[in-house]
């Protein structure tokens, strides 16, 4: 009895300590006051769902120094995809320089809470390397690290400008590691009414 007494009052004295202890109590207090809640993104595209009128500024030969823009005119149409967490954007203008035909595919990433946007032209029917990231404060911003020209680039995605019936996009390239940027691809949008 005497020894099971000892045990028990050691085994007290230990928890007391333990939970005294400032250090351990810091520790212990730290997690609960770090844990932020993670944004669910998921309908973050939303606001893109429908018919767009779209015009498109391109820099012709982008990472030259070129100053040289083309313009094109055209209609977008955005489609919901497993109720938001995916959707089908595909484009079609013409203009100076010729015609452009394009489909995109974003998909939402449930564990990362992230988009990743995929892109393709009728060109090469090639699914380019997705751009991932996110929208934080109405803004999102997506990269990717590709070759372009023999170099290796990196390359952002950014929507901005986001009302119920119009948003801008714009793609850029830095050769210099993000230091600098140029942007090279501007898209605006206004929706079509039905």
């Amino acid at each position: 009895m005497n020894r099971l007494r000892r045990i028990g009052i050691f085994s007290l004295l230990f928890g007391l300590g333990y939970l005294a202890h400032p250090f351990l109590a810091s520790a212990q207090a730290a997690p609960a006051a770090a844990i932020q809640p993670v944004r669910d993104g998921q309908h973050d595209f939303d606001f893109h769902f429908g018919t767009w009128k779209t015009h498109i500024s391109r820099l012709q030969h982008p990472l030259t120094g070129s100053t040289t823009w083309v313009e094109y005119a055209g209609v977008s149409v955005v489609r919901k995809v497993w109720d938001g967490r995916a959707s089908l954007f595909e484009l079609e203008a013409s203009g100076p320089a010729g015609h452009l035909e394009g489909a995109g595919l974003r998909l939402y990433n449930p564990e990362s809470h992230q988009w990743s946007l995929n892109w393709a032209n009728s060109t090469d029917g090639v699914m380019t390397s997705p751009n991932v990231g996110e929208f934080k404060d109405g803004r999102g911003d997506f990269f990717d690290q590709e070759d372009f020209n023999g170099r290796a680039i990196l390359a952002r995605g950014s929507f901005s400008d986001i009302t119920p019936d119009s948003s801008k996009f714009e793609q850029a390239f830095s050769a210099d590691g993000g230091k600098t940027w140029e942007v090279n691809w501007i898209m605006t949008f206004t929706r079509v009414k039905d």
